[in-house]
């Protein structure tokens, strides 16, 4: 279970990487191929950095970047909001244009080709959830990316079956998909309003059998939320964090698990 109180995350080593002439904060824990976990809005939240734990136990490097928010923090609904209400204003996002990829994605471009040169292996794994659950995608155009995720990709808020991604970029990632045989593992709940079917419905046309999707039932969903979640997020939304059932068995722990095995296919050597 998540402890409902801030975590220290002392257990990570905390860096300041500077790339594309910008400076984020990186939690990096862990050893072997490095996977990116992007935090959901409103931040790195206690159920964030558990997810980030499974990863790490599971063989990786995790490099946990801090785009927005309170570290650790397991916010008040208010504090949430407003990290929510800066980051739709961030030059750094694109939360209302659809056919853009957030500028961020560049950044973290960088980031991938650095984790895979200090952790070596096959390539980089990324996962986005929620605000960043398209950044994984974009993320694509770097060569040493080779295992993206996609939990319940969100932007544009305004658009429920528009892409935040450009379409030539768009292009260019289907290309490398099928000219390496890649997939891309996408995951939402059936009745998150804020990832639509719409959505998924545009991936798949995209990028054909190459988008592998999977629709959990709204009753696979965690009822027990925090503050934010519970006043701003009231449907099934948050698959392999806040909306996630810790027992086996569960459809959100089969989730984690057929991640961390995309990880394990695509990023070791002999999997």
């Amino acid at each position: 279970m998540v402890a409902l109180k801030d975590d220290t995350l002392e257990d990570f080593a905390r860096r300041e990487i500077t790339l594309e002439g910008a400076t984020k904060t990186v939690y990096v824990a862990g050893a072997g191929p490095a996977v990116i976990v992007m935090a959901e809005m409103p931040g790195i939240s206690p159920h964030v950095a558990r997810f980030a734990r499974w990863v790490r136990d599971a063989g990786f490097t995790v490099y946990m970047p801090s785009l927005f928010g309170r570290d650790g923090a397991l916010p008040s609904a208010d504090e949430g909001a407003a990290v929510f209400q800066r980051a739709c204003i961030s030059a750094e996002f694109n939360a209302l244009k659809r056919d853009a990829s957030s500028p961020v994605t560049q950044w973290l471009r960088a980031l991938a080709r650095l984790a895979h040169e200090q952790c070596g292996g096959p390539g980089v794994g990324a996962i986005g959830m929620c605000f960043t659950g398209n950044f994984a995608l974009t993320m694509m155009l770097e060569p040493a990316m080779l295992a993206p995720v996609l939990s319940q990709p969100s932007l544009p808020l305004n658009d429920p079956g528009g892409l935040e991604i450009a379409p030539d970029e768009l292009a260019n990632v289907r290309q490398r998909l099928d000219r390496e045989n890649l997939t891309v593992l996408a995951y939402r709940f059936a009745g998150d309003h804020f990832c639509r079917a719409e959505r998924f419905a545009a991936y798949a046309q995209a990028l054909g059998d190459r988008f592998v999707e999977r629709t959990l039932p709204d009753s696979a969903a965690n009822p027990d939320t925090p503050p934010f979640f519970a006043r701003y997020v009231t449907t099934p939304h948050s698959v392999v964090t806040v909306h996630l059932i810790d027992e086996a068995g569960q459809p959100t722990i089969e989730a984690r698990d057929e991640i961390l095995a995309f990880f394990r296919r695509r990023l070791v050597a002999g999997a």
